[in-house]
Order: C-alpha cells, then structure tokens, then sequence
C-alpha cells in the first residue's frame, strides 16, 4: 500500500549530503566550494580548517556529513574519498528595507544558498 521505493541517483561509490538555507549568498559560498572540488576528503578538510572565510565552517560540517554517510550507510574507505562534486544554489532572499534620507527607504535582501556535497571513492591504482 505505500509507494516504491525512489532509485538511487548516484552511484553505488558516491554519498552525499545536502545544507539547505546556509545564511550566505551564493556567490560567496561558491568560492569556497570551488576550493574544495577535486581533492580528497583528507585534504578537502584540512583546508577548510584553515580557511579565513566564515562560511568555511559550514562547508566543512556538510563535508563531514558526506563522509560519515559514505561510511555508515555505503560501507566506503574514508581514506579513498574524493569530493566529486560540491554544487551551490540560490535558496531565496529576505526582503527587507532600510531607513534613508528625506523620508525614503532603500530595499536589502538578505539572501540564502543551498550546498550540495557529493563524495566518491577513487579506484585503486593499478601498478
């Protein structure tokens, strides 16, 4: 009686996690994100500890939720992860207005991103 089950959409040597509404706009958050793409998990995480960018943090928890849910729920090496994919999107923007001169108000939009990580566990070299 209940619906079927959804396939999976990544492959069986992919995890993922997903933030959504991080407070940041997309465009600063992809800096970051685009600093990340490519290594391996290890180092994805060793420059995000180390990154000046307040945001950083937050990439750098959703990275480690990709990571544990390769462990626990796909049964990966952690030590063989790659992020394969850390894609950033515009969630939606508070619309506020601020106060100016001579009776007149200016709009701020406050805006939001969703991020999406995605890790994959790198074939073995074969020597």
């Amino acid at each position: 009686m209940s619906k079927e089950a959804r396939p999976r959409a990544l492959a069986e040597t992919e995890a993922s996690a997903f933030a959504r509404a991080i407070h940041i706009s997309a465009r600063k958050l992809n800096l970051v994100a685009q600093s990340i793409r490519g290594l391996p998990a290890a180092a994805a995480l060793n420059e995000l500890a180390f990154s000046h960018r307040r945001i950083a943090r937050d990439v750098r928890k959703v990275l480690q939720a990709a990571i544990a849910n390769a462990e626990n729920n796909h049964q990966l090496d952690v030590d063989r992860l790659v992020v394969k994919e850390a894609s950033v999107g515009r969630a939606f923007a508070l619309k506020r207005f601020h106060a100016r001169g001579r009776g007149r108000s200016a709009r701020v939009e406050k805006h939001f991103a969703n991020l999406l990580v995605v890790v994959r566990e790198s074939e073995e070299e074969k020597a």
